[in-house]
């Protein structure tokens, strides 16, 4: 069985105004509740040391995360060390979004347009 992916929010604090358009509780709550992932969760700020002590803590091996923080080149920079100590790889199991700057109803269909993705790239075996 291939597993569902898991949502992960960074939302830099609250304070980032690439993120003032956007309802964070509207956006995890729609993406639990109407996409196809194991769970959403919101972290405050992944980029610093509890981040990487969360990430440690929390990721698995062989597991899809999609990543919804900031420019997908800057995650990658500040997580994949922290994946690789945890026994993960960055590269395979990460899907980084960029939603700054977008309202919340962009962010969900971003969201979503991933996550269905990831059902077709499973092939005939639907994330289930």
């Amino acid at each position: 069985m291939i597993e569902k992916p898991r949502f992960l929010m960074c939302i830099c604090t609250g304070q980032c105004p690439g993120f003032a358009s956007l309802n964070l509780w509207e956006l995890i709550n729609y993406v639990r509740g109407e996409l196809d992932v194991e769970y959403a969760i919101v972290h405050p700020q992944l980029c610093v040391d509890d981040g990487d002590r969360f990430i440690h803590d929390y990721i698995k091996p062989g597991i899809k995360y999609v990543i919804g923080a900031c420019d997908p080149k800057m995650q990658r920079k500040m997580f994949k060390d922290a994946f690789a100590n945890a026994g993960g790889n960055y590269d395979d199991q990460v899907v980084p979004l960029d939603l700054r700057n977008m309202s919340t109803k962009d962010a969900m269909n971003k969201v979503k347009e991933t996550v269905d993705g990831l059902k077709v790239k499973s092939g005939s075996k639907e994330i289930s």
